[in-house]
């Protein structure tokens, strides 16, 4: 067994730091987040406002945070503890870097709320073991020692923590006497006076406290490494570490600590680690997490569990049991867990995508509704009185709109009914519609209601004389930048989308007593639908877009870039195709762009530049999205296949969204199922050997949209005005499964079973049938049955 949960489904657990050495966790806090992976590399960043970094890479480096497929290093910042046997010279390192000495026993454990390693070699087992508090930038970590061998032992324990290079102006490191741990200091750089007073506020202090003075330390990353080099430092070999300090000259934070162990006993050891502004700053930390509060309670203690019970908040609101097994370990502990993080930190940015924000807080409709809805409220309230939304949301006084942000992209409007949609079915909040909040910029004041109708405006309007939607330098797919640069340019997905965005519209104005507005915006989805299949439909697909130079594109002529999902997905939802074209588009991508580990986001990926679509086809071939398997796109394809019934369809696609559970399928994809990367790679039909690897980033729409297709679509508990719909769409093989459904404060507890004796789905509440399969008059705090019966040959 290479991978597989624990009994109590609190970890998922890898056995093996070379069979998927890009294997990850990852935890978070509202100022910071870790993503480590199996072998101990780390990337680590923190919010002041702006993201930062405390343990940085041995040279200068531009201001990223994670990579796609994280390339990984020797001197890669990494969490690691070296262990010398003092009588033989025996040294090995946990988790598994530096040293890469073959362990008799390893397991890497993703939990929810820590993360954990345990290694045993040369008769001594190590335990690491990392968790995080709930607000401060600090990771917090416990190491074991066991002594396994049956006999007295003399070991020596060497934590390493990089610090890495931190700043051309002025960097250094020492053991801090008084603080009982390394403090590295360091200058920011910067070259404007306007930039000193922002500058000198900023934690460019990384300390290291354990929590009991060292025998012994060194500061000096060359002196530490030696000849050695990091697989066999020569401060390792030697007696004692040199207590050396670093004086412009990189750092690192390596202490020593000399220990006697006898048979089966055991030693531990706390190390805090993270960035501070002033020594008073890591004093204070000291105190609070290695002091103990009026209770007793130490600090460490009391902060582990604290951050146990805030990640804790983001149970999701759907608990499954069903045929497949992992498919349930995902939905119950996993999937919920991503969906929280997105919402609950917006991704630790200051200045969030605003079709980013939109998503991920309509995934908090399923966890922290009142967190969705002031989120609405808060990128509303940055719209412009025309009915434009801006690139980005400011969460921040101080922050600016940045990088992609700075870029005009045109269907930031479009979401703002799909994701209240979603809202509104899971909360019944209409009220939030009537609310009456102002515009970036005017001092008007407007209800919601009016504020999204004006977004629907403008996506009507901004179009060309065809009636088909600008594209600008971007729509949803960031890297498609030079379609329309000259101002011509259309986007054939997002004249799709704003067909469904103009319908689900029209449905909320109903449901909201707007009889008027509906039967507008449905005429305007009729006629955009209409323009969509006179000008985008290539005989068996929709195109993609046309160029400045009125090029049509994604169409059967392309040799690369000749057919993309998106355009198909929507014209599904959006009802731009009828059922011929339907099955046209569906089996299209069934032959063109679904693989094995999911459906592509284009075909054939681009192997060359091509300018008037941009640089998404300068990026290469099967990655991100030139043509990988990007899943907030696939998300999209798996809710259109239930929008339209196609349901042993939908859950196919869906399934191969997750890696295994065959050891071959985990082993290329490199990841453990414990989230939804934004991307497997692609390309399965030019490079298949690459094809699947996971980007391993779990920063992705694709969450809130899963969790979507499995409420409303997978098991059709779909709230609606007054009731929650029954209308599940289980796939065929399946012939029972249990959920458990928390909606508005009620718990109703499903089982589905297929009888021969139905001919249609019958919904039976607490023993009664439903006739229209609408659960009325359901109350808060109350457990209701439900049972559903489906026909057999469903």
């Amino acid at each position: 067994m290479l991978v597989q949960p624990t009994e109590d489904r609190e970890y998922y657990q890898l056995y093996s730091p070379t069979a998927m050495p890009k294997a990850s966790g990852f935890l978070w806090n509202e100022t910071m987040m870790i993503h480590m992976n199996c072998r101990g590399y780390a990337v680590a960043q923190f919010m002041q406002p702006e993201p930062a970094k405390y343990s940085h890479a041995p040279n200068l480096e531009a201001k990223t945070f994670m990579q796609p497929e994280q390339p990984y290093y020797a001197h890669h910042p990494g969490r690691f503890v070296y262990i010398k046997d003092e009588e033989t010279g025996e040294v090995f390192s946990a988790p598994y870097e530096p040293v890469r000495k073959p362990a008799e026993h390893y397991v890497f454990a993703a939990g929810k709320h820590d993360l954990y390693w345990t290694v045993r070699a040369l008769g001594v087992e190590i335990e690491l073991r990392l968790t995080l508090p709930v607000r401060e930038p600090v990771e917090m970590w416990e190491v074991k020692v066991r002594n396994l061998s049956g006999r007295a032992r003399k070991l020596s324990l060497y934590p390493y923590f990089t610090v890495g290079y931190m700043s051309w102006m002025n960097q250094s490191g020492e053991y801090n006497d008084q603080l009982q741990g390394i403090v590295c200091s360091s200058v920011t750089p910067y070259q404007k006076v306007d930039d000193y007073p922002k500058i000198k506020t900023l934690k460019d202090k990384t300390y290291l406290l354990p929590d009991r003075r060292p025998d012994a330390w060194e500061v000096n990353q060359e002196q530490f490494e030696g000849e050695g080099g990091l697989m066999l430092p020569s401060a390792v070999a030697e007696e004692r570490l040199a207590c050396g300090e670093a004086r412009y000259e990189t750092p690192v934070a390596a202490l020593q600590y000399r220990l006697s162990l006898q048979p089966e006993a055991e030693e531990r050891y706390r190390f805090l680690f993270g960035p501070a502004r002033t020594e008073r700053e890591i004093a204070d930390i000291r105190e609070r997490y290695y002091g103990q509060d009026e209770s007793g309670k130490v600090g460490f203690d009391a902060a582990a569990a604290a951050y146990a019970d805030y990640v804790a908040e983001g149970r999701g609101s759907l608990s499954i049991q069903t045929p497949d097994a992992a498919l349930d370990n995902l939905v119950n502990e996993w999937l919920p867990r991503q969906m929280y993080y997105h919402g609950q930190t917006n991704r630790l940015t200051t200045d969030p995508q605003t079709r980013n924000y939109l998503q991920d807080n309509m995934g908090m409709s399923y966890i922290k509704p009142d967190t969705a809805r002031a989120a609405f409220l808060t990128a509303l309230r940055q719209q412009e009185a025309s009915g434009a939304m801006p690139d980005g949301i400011i969460l921040h006084p101080d922050a600016e709109l940045k990088y992609i942000n700075q870029v005009p992209h045109m269907d930031h409007c479009v979401w703002l009914p799909i994701c209240l949609d979603a809202y509104l079915d899971e909360t019944d909040d209409y009220t939030i519609l009537d609310e009456q909040i102002g515009f970036a910029d005017s001092e008007e004041q407007a209800s919601v209601f009016e504020h999204v109708t004006r977004a629907m405006h403008w996506l009507a309007e901004a179009r060309d004389e065809r009636g088909l939607n600008y594209i600008n330098q971007g729509d949803w797919c960031d890297p498609m930048n030079m379609v329309g640069h000259k101002g011509k340019g259309v986007s054939g997905w997002l004249t799709i989308a704003s067909a469904y965005g103009f319908n689900v519209w029209a449905g909320i104005s109903e449901r909201h007593g707007r009889s008027g507005e509906a039967a507008t915006f449905r005429e305007l989805a009729e006629q955009t639908n209409t323009v969509a299949n006179r000008y985008l439909w290539d005989g068996d697909w929709y195109a993609r877009g046309i160029t400045d130079d009125n090029v049509v594109f994604g169409v059967s002529s392309d040799t690369e870039g000749r057919i993309y999902i998106n355009p198909q997905s929507w014209s599904l939802m959006s009802g731009a195709a009828d059922e011929e074209k339907a099955q046209r588009l569906i089996r299209a991508v069934e032959e063109q762009l679904e693989t094995p580990y999911g459906v592509e986001k284009l075909a054939p990926s681009f192997t060359a530049m091509r300018e008037d679509v941009g640089r998404v086809t300068q990026k290469h071939p099967g990655s991100a999205e030139n043509g990988a398997v990007y899943n907030h796109a696939s998300a999209f394809y798996i809710y259109a296949l239930y929008v339209t019934g196609e349901r042993d369809r939908a859950y196919r696609v869906l399934r191969k969204m997750l890696p295994g559970p065959d050891e071959a399928d985990l082993r290329q994809r490199g990841q453990m199922p414990i989230f939804i990367p934004n991307y497997y790679r692609g390309a399965y039909r030019q490079y298949p050997h690459t094809a699947g690897r996971s980007s391993q980033l779990f920063n992705t729409g694709t969450v809130p949209w899963v969790y979507r297709c499995l409420i409303d679509g997978l098991f059709g508990l779909q709230g609606v005005p007054g009731g929650l719909r029954v209308q599940p769409q289980l796939p065929a093989e399946w012939s029972e499964a249990r959920v458990t459904r928390s909606f508005r404060g009620a718990t109703i507890d499903v089982d589905y079973r297929r009888d021969a004796n139905v001919a249609a789905i019958e919904v039976y509440l607490d023993g009664q049938l439903v006739p229209d399969g609408v659960l009325r008059g359901l109350e808060a705090g109350v457990s209701y049955r439900v049972t559903v019966k489906l026909p057999t040959a469903q």
